[in-house]
């Protein structure tokens, strides 16, 4: 990996750990500004284009608060000298969510791709699930 890279991927895991706390604006800044950038987040459909990316971000962390440091497990990584990927686990121990006061653990497997804009790298797009054990076949179905 390039080692500005490296960087951006160290800042991705602080400013997801703002994510958890309330706070969109870390995260919002790694983004690409461009119409094609895209997020698929697991409590909505994809999005495409800043504003949507601007929007869903905001959304999603109006119901996060308190959220704990999380640990990040890298499973695969590759990078050229302009595009890169990085599958990881997410692992919050922790996270306030909604209205309740529990704090509750959650884990996502999540994909970025990172492309180099204007002498730096910007998310081009994330995915993001809850799927990060083995699951019935059936648990594809649409009810």
């Amino acid at each position: 990996m390039p080692p500005d890279l490296v960087e951006v991927i160290q800042e991705d895991h602080r400013a997801l750990n703002a994510l958890v706390r309330g706070d969109p604006e870390p995260k919002k800044k790694l983004f690409s500004q461009r119409e094609d950038v895209t997020v698929a987040n697991p409590v909505g459909p994809p999005v495409r284009g800043w504003n949507q990316i601007a929007e869903t971000l905001a959304r999603v962390t109006s119901q996060l608060r308190e959220g704990q440091p999380q640990r990040f497990e890298r499973i695969s990584e590759y990078a050229t000298e302009d595009l890169a990927y990085v599958l990881e686990i997410e692992r919050c121990p922790g996270v306030k969510m909604g209205a309740s006061d529990e704090i509750r653990p959650f884990s996502l497997r999540a994909t970025t791709v990172w492309r180099r804009e204007d002498g730096g790298w910007k998310i081009a797009h994330r995915h993001a699930d809850p799927i990060t054990a083995p699951r019935p076949m059936e648990s594809v179905l649409e009810s």
